[in-house]
């Protein structure tokens, strides 16, 4: 995980297991992370070809374009984007692991972003977790998202969440996280307190659209790569 803010959820998510493999959806207290509350969502998994929005952060939605509440998570994904993520869907909730998904988004306008997806699997009133909460974050620079919304996303990378060492307290009265980087797809400084295991294979790279989109698209995977040479070896 790169962004601060994953590293809160999760931190979140542990602290209200209290022994249990997950924590309950009810046990989730919107005050306990407000800072953090726009870009966060929850998905029903009953089945986990098909995931859908139960609620989403204001501020995903303007993402989007649109409400999100009621609709498929894999709508926005690309084919073999949303293959991979049905088996990792399935995966995290059998092994009670969170998921860290790395992506890529574009506008119709072919604008690019980084994107860092945290799920973390939660029961609903006591049964087998069938649900997540979940947070995504932006990694590179925002402004090709600037009056505009994400029209499709792809997957470049994914693995599960395993604690190694306690997690830092969130603390709401806490000044509020860092600003997003600057303009570059950098990786972040790998934190010392968790650690990324059960790599999953990194999906086949099809057209994610026409022309000079896919050009881009490989472009910008490419400097993805290179910035992240280290951890981008583990999902192949």
């Amino acid at each position: 995980m790169k962004h601060k803010n994953s590293h809160l959820l999760v931190g979140y998510w542990s602290r209200l297991r209290k022994g249990r493999d997950v924590p309950d959806q009810t046990d989730i207290d919107p005050r306990a992370i407000k800072r953090l509350l726009s870009y966060t969502f929850i998905l029903d998994c009953e089945n986990p070809a098909r995931p859908i929005y139960r609620l989403a952060g204001t501020a995903l939605c303007e993402r989007f374009g649109f409400e999100l509440k009621g609709t498929s998570f894999l709508a926005h994904w690309e084919s073999q984007s949303g293959l991979s993520l049905a088996s990792l869907l399935r995966q995290s909730l059998k092994a009670r692991q969170p998921v860290c998904l790395s992506s890529i988004a574009a506008t119709a306008d072919n604008g690019m972003v980084e994107l860092e997806t945290i799920l973390t699997p939660v029961s609903f009133n006591g049964g087998e977790p069938t649900r997540f909460f979940g947070m995504v974050q932006m990694l590179s620079d925002p402004t090709p998202l600037l009056g505009r919304s994400i029209a499709y996303e792809r997957l470049v990378g994914s693995q599960l969440i395993q604690e190694d060492e306690p997690l830092p307290q969130y603390d709401q009265n806490q000044p509020p996280p860092p600003p997003p980087p600057p303009p570059s797809l950098r990786a972040h400084p790998r934190a010392p307190y968790l650690r990324l295991v059960v790599s999953q294979e990194s999906p086949a790279f099809l057209h994610f659209g026409a022309g000079d989109l896919l050009q881009k698209m490989f472009d910008v995977i490419g400097r993805w790569r290179a910035a992240n040479s280290e951890d981008y070896s583990r999902f192949i």
